[in-house]
């Protein structure tokens, strides 16, 4: 069990861009049907409630963040559409895997949890980077520093994190195994303390 910080602080700041009402293209993996992936989740949410200051995320709403594309409203629809389509070509090449979700890592603004193999999840990030980049003059965000995760829970206000530490270390939690055949490109918010989405495409890979 490790940790990032010896505080938490409040997730949901506006970062720059967002405020309430707006909504943003982005690709993600989900884990819709998933159920070791939910028995996981809903056994870190027990054992994660009793401490407080977390906004515990619900099943549906799981994800691992892959790659924006941009603000609805600044993003041509017709380009939108036309990465869907360079995502089919290029996600074709990519083909489906399993993944293991093992123990979380208390992160400042989120409880995170590593998911491995992490080269094959890179994989599916970089076909769909490449299929922006035969649409987008620019592929947004840094192709660097990604770290393949899926959150259980978002942290609501500012504290100690030492209470959230000997809660996931005190959990006794089978790591979950998850099957990963598509991404997902959807349409995102975050008005009401929670990353919430419809589907614009699901692609599948292979």
């Amino acid at each position: 069990m490790t940790t990032r910080s010896e505080h938490m602080r409040d997730h949901w700041w506006w970062r720059p861009g967002w405020s309430a009402g707006r909504r943003f293209y982005t690709w993600h993996l989900t884990f819709d049907g998933q159920s070791d992936v939910h028995r996981f989740a809903q056994s870190y949410r027990e054992a994660l409630a009793p401490v407080g200051g977390l906004d515990l995320i619900p099943d549906r709403w799981l994800h691992l963040t892959m790659q924006g594309i941009g603000f609805v409203g600044e993003v041509d629809e017709k380009d939108v559409a036309s990465i869907a389509e360079a995502a089919k070509r290029r996600l074709a090449e990519v083909p489906p895997f399993d993944v293991v979700l093992g123990t979380p890592v208390v992160d400042p603004e989120a409880i995170l949890v590593p998911v491995r193999p992490d080269a094959p999840v890179r994989a599916v990030r970089d076909a769909i980077r490449a299929a922006i980049g035969d649409v987008l003059p620019e592929v947004p965000e840094r192709a660097e520093g990604f770290t393949p995760h899926v959150s259980v829970g978002y942290s609501n206000g500012t504290g100690a994190a030492a209470p959230f530490v000997e809660a996931v270390a005190a959990a006794d939690i089978a790591q979950a195994h998850a099957r990963i055949t598509h991404a997902e490109l959807i349409v995102i918010n975050r008005d009401n303390r929670m990353y919430e989405w419809e589907s614009r495409a699901q692609v599948t890979l292979g």
